[in-house]
């Protein structure tokens, strides 16, 4: 019997900017497996099932109400610019709670940019880690102090709630719940589909408003690039100071700048991603997964693994490749 697809339930509310409103379905419905089938199911709905004006100026029209919140593997709600007083402390909306409030025990919840705080007001993210748009941050630290805000990160992952930053970022936290639920190959593929990158590098922080630097600034993009060609070989921070031709100091202040993360924690995540994928799409040893990775050994592999990910790469394994006969980190 052919497994259904998973169910997403997106909750349009008034003045929805349409972009956002539009990503779950873009993204995830270009996430298809190998016959060429969806893997997801999305539909728009509202809390009322009326009718919603998007904050472009038009009316948005759907033919779901909170039934299909109830219905829902997955439920995303984007932002909305007509619920300011949300920030001032004012409830939600008895329509919206109660939709909310209907949705099923173990149902994966998720909100792009300010749409957290729709999540906020309803006491779903009380002493949980999420994040938002950085414009308002400093807002929402204030309205919601029990949210254990951060403001430098494309998007946040608590286990059932997953929340994104502004705008685009929900495009990366959609690929990334993909890439979990079926692969970095699925994920790479609606990717290109959409004609966006995969993973970006780093979090709010490069795109938090500063001074604009001087032209005559050089910056890490060049390095990153050399980086990325020999992931598999040791990479000192000295030699990437000295391909940028910056001094170390200078080279990590202007590389946290721009991505967000020391060199070395972005060099882990590049690594882990090529790991990631040599796991899920080859049956080659693990020992020579870490080292085509730039681990250097199984172990090194195992430890970072279960550090970002709280999985073993046989376990890892075992998820995308169910029939794997590899038994042994070897």
């Amino acid at each position: 019997m052919t497994p259904r697809p998973h169910r997403i339930a997106v909750l349009a509310l008034e003045g929805v900017p349409p972009f956002e409103l539009g990503i779950p379905s873009r993204v995830f419905g270009n996430a298809l497996d190998e016959a060429g089938k969806p893997l997801y199911e999305v539909t728009v709905c509202t809390a009322d099932g009326a009718p919603v004006t998007s904050d472009a100026g038009f009316t948005i029209g759907v033919s779901s109400g909170p039934e299909a919140l109830a219905a829902a593997d997955t439920v995303v709600v984007p932002p909305t610019h007509a619920m300011d007083e949300l920030m001032r402390g004012a409830p939600l909306p008895p329509a919206i709670a109660d939709a909310l409030a209907a949705i099923r025990p173990g149902t994966r919840i998720v909100s792009i940019c300010t749409g957290s705080t729709v999540l906020a007001a309803a006491g779903l993210l009380d002493g949980r880690a999420a994040t938002t748009h950085w414009v308002h941050a400093p807002e929402f630290q204030r309205a919601f102090p029990q949210v254990k805000l951060d403001e430098e990160v494309l998007f946040v992952d608590d286990g059932d709630i997953l929340t994104s930053a502004g705008v685009a970022s929900g495009v990366d936290l959609c690929l990334y719940l993909i890439r979990g639920d079926h692969g970095t190959a699925v994920a790479n593929r609606a990717a290109r589909l959409c004609v966006v990158p995969p993973w970006r590098d780093g979090g709010q922080a490069q795109y938090i408003d500063r001074p604009v630097p001087e032209p005559t600034i050089a910056t890490t993009t060049a390095t990153r690039a050399w980086a990325l060609e020999r992931l598999a070989e040791p990479i000192a921070l000295a030699e990437l100071a000295a391909h940028a031709r910056m001094s170390l100091r200078t080279f990590t202040r202007r590389f946290r700048d721009e991505v967000g993360m020391t060199p070395v924690q972005w060099l882990t995540g590049q690594r882990l991603e090529v790991a990631r994928h040599l796991l899920e799409s080859s049956d080659l040893p693990v020992d020579l997964v870490a080292h085509r990775s730039g681990f250097g050994s199984a172990n090194s592999l195992r430890q970072h693994m279960r550090t970002a990910l709280g999985v073993s790469p046989i376990g890892y394994r075992r998820t995308f490749q169910p029939n794997s006969l590899t038994t042994t980190e070897h």
